[in-house]
């Protein structure tokens, strides 16, 4: 197996995903390392100046930015930080992101604009490298002067403090440290800052929901197939002419696949008894295909922000300039976070809609899809349940990049609330592959009171799907079904 090697040259979010699903080692190039030392040896230099403050280096942080620190506190001063801001509390972050996490934070510290040790870097690299993952809160980040609190957590680990998950344990970082034979990491000037300091907790939910809402959205497509053909639907409103006179990429891509996916199909064509269908059918292009502008316009965001260096000071040797400034402060996520979950949301809505239409007794089918319904409640129930977890995404979907609130004695008095907008969107998101699931429970039972054929594609679905989830002649349990459903839309490809 290969190794992914942190050049500073630009990382996409599909070469991120690649590099955690495949599981290969990361390291960082003999390039990198020579910028880092480079940076670490300019500030010990600048450091030994002490006729001038320099933020985070010699002097205290927040409201205290203009407190000096004595160059034998240094050390002290750096990990009184990491400790001090380990105050995260609510549910724990999933050990997926929090490896992203690590990940991200030691390819914004091998920019050599942080200051960071290679040790530090290394160490980061190492824990990711051997699955040991931090124990980090998803409560406590403001999303501005970085994700402090979540950060604190990452970090808290590889100065011997804290907890991490290794082989599937919950155990004090010291004792994985001595497994290994390690010392903690000494954090040098600055260290601290770098690590705290920065948009990482914001990134790694961000790149995860960025790759995740593509995958829910061409999953929506294929699966609103099949409900528009279990529905007898028309397949006017996918047509070339109508979606490109509208000049919106988004609705051209959606009625361009939607056509892919029918091509062949025998249900599609048949002759209808009907001149158009409902909103939730007809204008799939537009719905679904704005929902692809704003994925894609986010995922350029999120793409930009794991590339980009996002601690404080910024340090820029060969100009001789270390920068007090704001590249911490998570605005970009935090709108883009907010605006993605919308985006997911009414792709969930709309998918919802057509739910109901299939259990409404109409177009051939019968009542809730049960062939004796009165007796039996069929698939009455579902829509409820989608109903309710719509419902839920609508209020998650409050925007938290609005809010702000002052903190640090007015030093920081605007914040992003992007961590906020993250733990949202990530609700969001496993609601949207409830809603979906529920979908394809309907759209395949309803399919199969179909004799016609639908197209290839469609047909592979519905064959992988009746592999998981049986069809329902009479009322039972339906819960184990919903849960196998949804385990197949998280599973598919």
């Amino acid at each position: 197996m290969g190794k992914f090697v942190i050049n500073n040259q630009s990382i996409s979010l599909t070469q991120l995903d690649e590099v955690l699903k495949s599981g290969v080692e990361v390291v960082v190039s003999d390039e990198a390392k020579a910028v880092i030392d480079k940076c670490r040896a300019y500030l010990d230099h600048k450091g030994q100046d002490k006729g001038k403050l320099i933020y985070g280096v010699n002097t205290g942080f927040g409201s205290l930015c203009d407190t000096a620190i004595s160059s034998g506190d240094l050390e002290q001063l750096q990990r009184n930080l990491v400790i001090s801001h380990a105050c995260g509390v609510g549910e724990e972050v999933p050990d997926h992101i929090v490896k992203r996490m690590l990940l991200l934070k030691a390819i914004g510290l091998s920019h050599g604009n942080s200051g960071a040790q290679l040790q530090t870097i290394e160490r980061l690299l190492f824990f990711y490298n051997n699955n040991i993952i931090p124990v980090v809160y998803q409560q406590g980040s403001l999303g501005a002067s970085g994700d402090l609190a979540p950060l604190a957590h990452m970090s808290l680990p590889i100065l011997g403090e804290g907890e991490v998950y290794f082989k599937g344990e919950k155990k004090a970082s010291t004792d994985v440290l001595n497994e290994f034979g390690l010392s903690p990491i000494v954090l040098r000037s600055k260290e601290g800052l770098a690590l705290l300091n920065g948009t990482q907790f914001m990134s790694a939910y961000g790149s995860f929901a960025a790759s995740n809402a593509k995958k829910l959205w061409n999953q929506f497509n294929l699966i609103g197939a099949l409900s528009l053909e279990a529905y007898d639907g028309r397949k006017n409103p996918f047509q070339a002419n109508v979606n490109e006179i509208r000049n919106q990429n988004g609705q051209i891509e959606t009625a361009k696949v939607f056509r892919e996916i029918l091509n062949g199909s025998e249900m599609i064509d048949r002759t209808k008894q009907h001149v158009q269908d409902p909103y939730s059918y007809r204008c799939i292009p537009q719905v679904h295909g704005a929902s692809k502008d704003a994925i894609d316009y986010c995922a350029m965001i999120i793409e930009r922000e794991i590339n980009a260096v996002t601690d404080n000071p910024t340090v820029f040797v060969d100009e001789d300039d270390v920068v007090s400034a704001g590249n911490f402060h998570g605005q970009p996520l935090a709108l883009s976070m907010d605006f993605l979950a919308i985006a997911l949301a009414e792709l969930g809505s709309i998918s919802e809609r057509r739910v109901y239409k299939l259990i409404s007794g109409t177009r051939g089918l019968p009542a809730f899809l049960v062939a004796e319904p009165g007796l039996n409640s069929g698939f009455m129930i579902p829509q409820y349940t989608a109903a309710s977890i719509v419902s839920q995404n609508k209020q998650l979907c409050a925007p938290a990049s609005i809010d702000s609130i002052d903190s640090s004695n007015g030093q920081e008095d605007h914040v992003s609330m992007g961590a906020n907008a993250a733990t949202k969107l990530y609700r969001v998101i496993e609601n949207c592959y409830s809603i979906q699931g529920i979908e394809l429970l309907n759209a395949a039972q309803a399919m199969d009171f179909r004799t016609e054929k639908s197209s290839v594609k469609i047909e592979a679905l519905r064959a992988a799907y009746r592999k998981d989830v049986p069809f329902v002649d009479n009322d039972i349990y339906l819960h184990p079904l919903i849960k196998a459903s949804i385990g197949f839309v998280k599973a598919m490809r």
